[in-house]
């Protein structure tokens, strides 16, 4: 199932990244550049291991150690209901 954002959720760019608002709670995350990278990519329908081959070729990691990382990331980005799916 893709990913979704929530729908009380809402995202405004900055130059260093982004800030991603809960409207319906009133919380806020502060998310910096590669973040936002992954989550518009997840939102876009990539799956983890694709975003996690892109980032290791771009910039010589493991695609193992980006795909763990993306796997925790979602978790987080679900249990604060930042996403749905």
């Amino acid at each position: 199932m893709a990913l979704r954002a929530g729908d009380d959720i809402t995202t405004t760019r900055a130059e260093d990244g982004a800030v991603v608002l809960d409207e319906r709670a009133g919380r806020y995350w502060q998310l910096n550049a590669s973040a936002v990278v992954v989550l518009d990519r997840l939102l876009a329908g990539q799956s983890a291991a694709e975003i996690g081959e892109h980032i290791a070729r771009t910039h010589g990691v493991s695609p193992d150690e980006v795909v763990k990382d993306i796997d925790d990331f979602v978790g987080q980005l679900r249990s604060a209901g930042i996403v749905t799916g």
